[in-house]
């Protein structure tokens, strides 16, 4: 049950990552991301996966110290109105990190569009060279939401390749996480979920050139 609802529900998060270019002819990729993640709930650990498509766009080529633009545009999902026959109440508590390129220093990050995400924005903040996107929800079981586009703006570095892709690397080392909230005979369910993608794959790749 939890499972169902944590898949469902949270295809939302895996979208929040990176990076489109401004002046150079670009290139774009679909790529579907899995997460592998873990709820912590009443009952104990429980491991899941879930799947979220994004289309991601940037430069092939850039100049050294040229900026450039990165940009991901996740696809529409929808929280279950249920699970296993329970009543899926809300998801919320939404936190993505994206690592800075290699190669690149972050000037700016922009999030636009986005629809259902609930009465406050989502914002963005950059620490170590992570960028972590936040948003409170709650999104409501059964309803329609879509996540905003990231656009990360970026100025190249001297030489070598400037590499988008999304943070994590266990569920220790966490690049999502979001609570669920079920309603059940035993009452409402809230499970914490930890996930880091897997494979990371590559989102984008811009020559310094």
């Amino acid at each position: 049950m939890r499972s169902a609802l944590l898949r469902a529900g949270t295809g939302v998060l895996a979208t929040t990552a990176a990076v489109l270019a401004l002046a150079q002819p670009a290139s774009a990729a679909t790529h579907d991301i899995t997460y592998d993640c873990q709820a912590d709930t009443p009952l104990g650990a429980e491991n899941l996966t879930l799947n979220q498509t994004v289309d991601a766009t940037a430069p092939a080529t850039v100049a050294p110290g040229g900026t450039l633009s990165v940009v991901v545009d996740p696809a529409p999902n929808e929280v279950p109105s249920e699970a296993a026959g329970y009543e899926v109440k809300e998801v919320h508590t939404f936190t993505l990190k994206v690592p800075v390129p290699t190669n690149a220093t972050l000037d700016d990050v922009e999030l636009t569009g986005g629809s259902g995400l609930g009465d406050t924005p989502p914002a963005w903040s950059e620490d170590g060279g992570v960028v972590t996107v936040t948003f409170a929800g709650p999104i409501a079981g059964g309803a329609t939401f879509e996540l905003p586009t990231v656009t990360a703006h970026l100025t190249a570095g001297a030489s070598g390749s400037i590499d988008s892709n999304l943070y994590g690397s266990s569920y220790e080392d966490a690049g999502l996480t979001f609570t669920a909230v079920v309603s059940t005979f035993i009452g409402d369910i809230s499970a914490p979920t930890s996930c880091f993608p897997n494979p990371n794959p590559v989102l984008t790749s811009t020559a310094i050139a």
